[in-house]
């Protein structure tokens, strides 16, 4: 099995860049690209502004 290639994010519980799990694509209410996911250590809830890139 390969390993995707996940997105890394800041998960304030771990207090370090961790990878991201579940991950989905969403848009703020202002119109903005977001991914939100859950933290593959401490299973926390994690948000990063900005498209994936893919």
């Amino acid at each position: 099995m390969q390993k995707v290639n996940q997105m890394e994010g800041y998960c304030v519980k771990c207090k370090a860049k961790r990878e991201m799990k579940d991950e989905k694509q969403v848009t703020m209410k202002n119109g903005r690209p977001a991914t939100q996911g859950i933290c593959s250590v401490c299973n926390t809830k994690m948000f990063k502004i900005g498209g994936s890139k893919k």
